[in-house]
């Protein structure tokens, strides 16, 4: 094993993963199970509001800055409008000016001007202001040369701050009724020390990126297109990175244009996580959605097709 990091982080190889580990004393500890407790709204814009009010709850209950890790994809988009209106009006709260954004989801080798980056989806629904005003936005970047070194950056900036106040989480199907949380794809090798990872990425997590980002109504570029399928890895958050975080809020209102959710979602809800640590180890190595039950304050928001 190398050293990624001199005080806190080391690289290992799972197969064709690569993850920037925590040492175990350092990492999170063992956590209890949590059921998983759906709170239904009726509609995309009811989501996005929902996860406003979160957001402005953090804010007025702390003082100084507020962290979050924004990931793209469907179910922030209504979310993202609502901060780019914020931004439009003058951020009168002073909200956006304290943010520290931090962003994933970030394929690699591809250019960030690329349509199909979320770095363009983000400029796109937040807007001109938004970015004007924002205390600092941190995305991956995958247009380098040396993916590690970017990767333990982009971890020593995050961790920086002091504390992720809530990260925006998603969920994504996969085969045998499976599911990614943030892009943590089923046998990867990540574990509760896993900070961060470089993960080869497979023909269905690159489908649904590409899919998600149509029907979000992207002006696609063929080129682009090209570009965004000759990826061959995805940065994701880790484990570690999503237990660590002071609240979790998941919003889930693709299940039309992604049916499988349905399954997916409904699996990670009923699933008995085992008690006996290496049991639990496969579980979560087969199911990565799973991981959202480790966590004690989590809010997931979906709309009513999800469990249909």
């Amino acid at each position: 094993m190398s050293t990624a990091s001199p005080r806190t982080l080391s690289r290992r190889e799972a197969g064709p993963n690569t993850w920037l580990e925590r040492s175990a004393e350092n990492g999170p500890k063992h956590q209890p199970v949590y059921d998983l407790q759906p709170e239904i709204l009726q509609t995309e814009d009811a989501v996005g509001q929902a996860m406003l009010d979160e957001l402005q709850s953090v804010a007025q209950a702390k003082q100084g800055d507020v962290s979050i890790l924004l990931l793209g994809g469907r179910g922030a988009q209504a979310f993202h409008r609502l901060l780019g209106e914020l931004a439009s009006a003058g951020d009168p709260d002073g909200l956006i000016g304290r943010l520290n954004v931090y962003t994933q989801d970030a394929l690699a080798p591809m250019r960030m001007a690329n349509s199909f980056s979320f770095v363009r989806d983000f400029e796109r629904l937040l807007g001109a202001d938004f970015f004007r005003q924002v205390k600092s936005f941190t995305p991956m970047r995958t247009d380098v040369a040396d993916l590690d070194a970017e990767l333990i950056e982009y971890t020593r900036k995050r961790e920086a701050v002091g504390g992720v106040d809530i990260f925006f989480l998603g969920h994504g199907p996969e085969p045998n009724n499976a599911s990614h949380l943030a892009y943590i794809k089923p046998l990867s090798g990540a574990t509760s020390t896993s900070v961060a990872g470089i993960i080869p990425i497979s023909s269905n997590i690159l489908e649904h990126h590409i899919t998600k980002f149509k029907a979000g109504g992207i002006a696609v570029r063929t080129d682009d297109e090209a570009e965004c399928r000759r990826a061959t890895h995805i940065l994701t958050l880790g484990p570690a990175a999503i237990l660590s975080a002071k609240r979790i809020v998941q919003s889930i209102v693709d299940a039309d244009t992604a049916p499988a959710k349905r399954t997916t979602y409904r699996n990670v809800m009923e699933t008995q996580i085992a008690t006996d640590a290496a049991a639990r180890r496969r579980q979560l190595d087969e199911n990565p959605g799973l991981w959202i039950r480790l966590h004690p304050n989590v809010r997931s928001l979906i709309l009513p097709n999800v469990l249909s």
